[in-house]
């Protein structure tokens, strides 16, 4: 479960170092003590975000003490995967520190919320407000959710799913193959060969999933990035990965947070089958017939999420703004207890 951890801290080919032997104690305390904090170390938790930069306002931080007793920050903010941050500071309820994209974050917290600022060259960059996430807690087996009735995520064509932006590039669109409706997404190449992005995410219009086993197809093109949000909030990588090597961002990764096991992605071109179970705050990902994500814990949402609210339901996403696609056979089955 440690390695789980570490790998969530966006590192992914390293080892367990002495950087989790507090930290790690967040992720996977007993559910007695979900709600509780260190009131001589306040600032210390799981903390979800929003950061009002009025889209894609989603962030995340895991703000910890290493063994030796230093403060850390790890923080997804709105796009990417999680990194650690440079000079952290905790100082009472207060904390900072230089994010890696050139900008300052200082806040503070009382119980369990906070509020802070994003600052440049003296200026406020955007201010945000964040609340405390229980630990998740230890114990989880995905194997014990017993599932409800299949719901066809296909059945309806494009009259099931919606635009996240109209204004975007659509390149959606549903078409028939030996009986089976193929979703794909066609953004197409530049003059260079590079994918022209751009497009537009498409969601679905039902919102009232939470915790389910998401069935699908998938077929990527040589080069190709997309992603499929499980209650539009944690990636399940869709790439093209063939032949790399093991890492957070390859192919049905819990994305920039947990690595597969192994690698067992096919070549461009072909289908390939994936099988995600989500159940209390675990995550199970089954990839062309071998488990690479065996119930880690899910430590918080991965970069483009709807919003950082990891506690009510939402829809399914298929990112649609990066390459191609191709999904069939996408079928949900709702954990029912």
């Amino acid at each position: 479960m440690l390695q789980y951890f570490f790998n969530h801290n966006g590192i992914c080919n390293m080892r367990l170092n002495t950087l989790l032997s507090a930290a790690a104690a967040l992720t996977l305390a007993g559910c007695a003590t979900c709600a509780s904090y260190d009131a001589d170390d306040p600032v210390v938790g799981n903390w979800g975000l929003r950061l009002h930069y009025g889209s894609m306002d989603a962030g995340h931080m895991i703000l910890s003490r290493d063994a030796d007793g230093r403060p850390q920050a790890l923080v997804l903010w709105r796009w990417a995967s999680p990194e650690l941050q440079k000079n952290v500071v905790f100082d009472g309820n207060r904390f900072s520190f230089d994010h890696n994209w050139g900008f300052k974050v200082e806040g503070e917290v009382d119980g369990m919320t906070m509020k802070g600022r994003a600052v440049n060259a003296g200026k406020v960059v955007t201010a945000f407000e964040g609340w405390r996430n229980p630990p998740v807690c230890g114990g989880i087996s995905t194997k014990d959710a017993v599932l409800g009735d299949p719901v066809d995520l296909l059945a309806d064509g494009l009259d099931g799913w919606k635009l996240m932006d109209e204004k975007a590039k659509n390149g959606w669109s549903v078409r028939e193959s030996d009986g089976v409706k193929v979703l794909s997404n066609s953004l197409g190449l530049k003059p260079d060969g590079s994918w022209a992005g751009g497009g537009a995410n498409l969601m679905t219009r039902r919102a009232d999933f939470y915790d389910f086993n998401l069935e699908y197809d998938v077929r990527v093109p040589k080069g190709s990035n997309s992603g499929v949000y499980l209650r539009g909030r944690y990636e399940i990588q869709v790439v093209d990965s063939y032949g790399k090597k093991v890492d957070c961002h390859n192919m049905a990764a819990y994305y920039g947070r947990v690595a597969p096991s192994v690698a067992a992605e096919k070549k461009p071109g072909e289908w390939q089958h994936v099988s995600v179970t989500l159940y209390k705050r675990h995550l199970t990902v089954v990839l062309n017939g071998t488990t690479i994500i065996d119930d880690a814990p899910v430590t918080g949402v991965t970069g483009g999420a709807i919003d950082a609210n990891e506690f009510v339901p939402g829809p399914i996403y298929l990112q649609g703004d990066h390459s191609d696609a191709d999904y069939r056979n996408m079928i949900l089955r709702p954990v029912i207890r």
